[in-house]
């Protein structure tokens, strides 16, 4: 039995070791190429260590001036940024009281609500392209991060209900009807008891949103044209010309783009992992 027990160990520890390797070279090798010159990401074999390591990438995306990519993609991370805090501000706001109103609520029409809200996330946003110009052409908002944030809030609102709904239904109703006789009101007991028990799932739940909206690509595309409101996944794309395609300023741009959710990720990791287990627990 013991022999069996550290056989699956090995098993699960290498298995382990395999996946890791899958997934940190890929970001490794994206680092690699941003600190490598023209002529040596194009040599092969391709090489792990740069012979001339450079950051010029970096610099002139921090400090350059003028209408060049790098001071495009500057400004972009500005966008990015706005839309992004934005978006997970207004969608877990809004997205909270809905999951708690569907959650602990009986109503007509809850179960219709829910599922009509998941049914428009699971739609490909490649769908509805096409009536979202018009709309945001007809009040005026194409290419501008105000049109950004009010579609990424209408795609990803449905996304946090569902989540902040399923980590609702694990926290135990007796709790609140408890504050309720101390003498609060629902909405009292939302506040006062809900969020601060919520906190895990809040946290966990704000940092995807926070995500989701940072790296979409075809809506951002499609929305915007200057460098005004472009976001850095189109900046990004900027840095393809028409002869050639500059890989190290992507990989540079790449490398910046990640910086950031990898650094929420590890703030709150401990409330990441806590809320997502949480919310499958219990439906």
């Amino acid at each position: 039995m013991n022999r069996r027990t550290s056989w699956q160990s090995v098993s699960v520890y290498f298995t382990a070791s395999i996946v890791g390797l899958f997934a940190i070279v890929p970001p490794i090798w994206l680092f690699i190429s941003s600190i490598s010159t023209s002529s040596q990401l194009m040599e092969l074999p391709l090489k792990w260590i740069p012979r001339e390591p450079t950051f010029f990438r970096y610099f002139a995306i921090m400090f350059e001036k003028g209408n060049g990519s790098a001071a495009i993609f500057r400004q972009s991370v500005f966008n990015s940024t706005i839309v992004a805090v934005i978006v997970t501000l207004v969608s877990v706001s809004a997205g909270s009281l809905a999951a708690y109103a569907t959650s602990r609520m009986r109503f007509k029409g809850r179960v219709e609500i829910l599922f009509t809200m998941l049914f428009s996330y699971m739609l490909p946003p490649i769908i509805i392209l096409i009536p979202l110009h018009v709309i945001m052409g007809n009040l005026g908002l194409i290419d501008s991060r105000l049109s950004l944030i009010i579609i990424y809030c209408a795609l990803i609102l449905p996304f946090a209900v569902w989540t902040l709904r399923g980590f609702f239904n694990t926290i135990p109703p007796d709790l609140e009807d408890a504050a309720r006789i101390d003498g609060c009101s629902r909405l009292g007991a939302f506040f006062r008891v809900m969020l601060p028990l919520s906190l895990p799932g809040l946290s966990a739940t704000s940092l995807l949103c926070f995500i989701l909206s940072w790296e979409e690509f075809l809506i951002a595309l499609v929305f915007t044209s200057s460098p005004a409101s472009k976001t850095i996944p189109v900046a990004i794309a900027e840095f393809t010309h028409r002869y050639q395609i500059d890989y190290g300023f992507m990989a540079a741009g790449g490398v910046i783009a990640a910086i950031i959710p990898v650094v929420l990720s590890l703030v709150f990791q401990k409330g990441l992992i806590t809320g997502l287990t949480a919310g499958a627990v219990k439906e």
